[in-house]
């Protein structure tokens, strides 16, 4: 494949974010956002380091504004709080002028989507219905060998994700109760992740970055073995970094690791294809 047409690839992704986020199913996902706090990066850090496939988090009473409710025997994800306070005018009064000052942090739970119950949320993605016509999966599970990554298929994952890639253990997950077309492009994400983002190896700081770099390469991939991950990818790739001008320069600024990544994988699918032949 050449450069040129990942590149088109890429734009057409761009192109689906664009039109995605003019329509009335974004709107309903950015009403239920807006009802999540925006973590700082080190209670971001905090977040990963104790839940790792954490995805929507919320405190036990923002989710029950949402009409969920948190599990009985769930284990609270810790992060750590701002304590704010009114500041002492110097006469002991104060009022709703009154400046506020930080006056320290205090140790709070939050929960994760797959720790509740209840009401559906608005999605912005939809899981993908198809079969591997191309018999792609196979191809991408010996892409993963070898890369040195083994890959399982379960059911034991957290509700809402598909997969998932251990960079410690070597290993990928891919929900197996999926349709065969989801587990292709599931595959392919992952396999997506276990290049680009090896612990300590320049991978970025920023999760959703991660998450759009990962899904960038398997919706070149899919695309390339004739599988439309749209419906998906569209949505996934907004969730994590917003629609519009803000996904577009995403992609701009990753694009060379995008496609080197997915021409990795792409160019493995082919060696090992010719190695059958022969």
């Amino acid at each position: 494949m050449t450069e040129t047409n990942k590149a088109n690839i890429l734009d057409r992704l761009t192109e689906g974010i664009t039109q995605l986020t003019s329509s009335e199913r974004w709107q309903d996902w950015l009403n239920m956002q807006s009802k999540f706090h925006r973590y700082s990066f080190n209670n971001t850090l905090l977040i990963m380091q104790q839940r790792p496939e954490a995805t929507q988090v919320a405190g036990y009473n923002a989710w029950r504004k949402l009409d969920r409710f948190v599990r009985k025997g769930e284990k609270g994800i810790w992060i750590l709080a701002p304590m704010i306070y009114k500041a002492d005018s110097g006469d002991g009064s104060a009022d709703d002028s009154t400046e506020r000052v930080l006056r320290g942090f205090k140790p709070v739970s939050v929960f994760d989507l797959a720790q509740t119950d209840g009401r559906e949320l608005p999605q912005n993605s939809s899981r993908l219905d198809g079969q591997d016509v191309g018999n792609v999966f196979p191809k991408l599970r010996q892409v993963a060998l070898g890369l040195g990554f083994s890959v399982e298929d379960t059911d034991e994952l957290a509700e809402g994700v598909n997969g998932d890639c251990n960079h410690s253990m070597n290993r990928i997950r891919v929900r197996i109760s999926n349709a065969p077309a989801q587990r292709v492009k599931t595959l392919a994400h992952e396999l997506g992740h276990a290049i680009l983002h090896t612990p300590g190896d320049g991978r970025p700081d920023d999760r959703g970055l991660m998450e759009l770099e990962a899904e960038s390469v398997a919706f070149v991939v899919c695309a390339n073995n004739g599988i439309d991950t749209d419906d998906y990818t569209f949505g996934y790739v907004t969730g994590w970094v917003g629609g519009g001008d803000e996904a577009r320069d995403a992609i701009k600024a990753s694009g060379a690791r995008i496609q080197r990544a997915a021409d990795q994988i792409l160019t493995a699918m082919i060696g090992d294809e010719m190695a059958e032949v022969a």
